[in-house]
């Protein structure tokens, strides 16, 4: 099986590479440890940004919606990542 890591696994391996080296330099399979990451915080990032989404005001128009699921995108990210480097490192 081929493993692909994701936008999040890779920055959580330059993070990684950044602040724990040794521990970088321990993993036995890096891309596949990396992989699962990214799959992870990508899975997070989703969960809680349709949480902050929220369900959809009546009538809301193309635009508003767009915004309102970006905007929920944004800040889960920056929740999870802020997260993923509070506890690492």
């Amino acid at each position: 099986m081929e493993t692909t890591v994701n936008r999040y696994g890779q920055q959580a391996m330059r993070h990684w590479q950044d602040t724990r080296p040794d521990q970088m330099r321990e993993l036995a399979d890096p891309e596949a440890f990396f992989t699962q990451m990214g799959e992870d915080l990508e899975q997070a990032i989703e969960d809680l940004a349709a949480k902050l989404a929220g369900d959809p005001p009546p009538q809301e128009n193309y635009l508003p919606r767009v915004r309102r699921l970006t905007m929920a995108r944004f800040e889960a990210e920056g929740q999870i990542l802020r997260g993923m480097l509070l506890t690492s490192g």
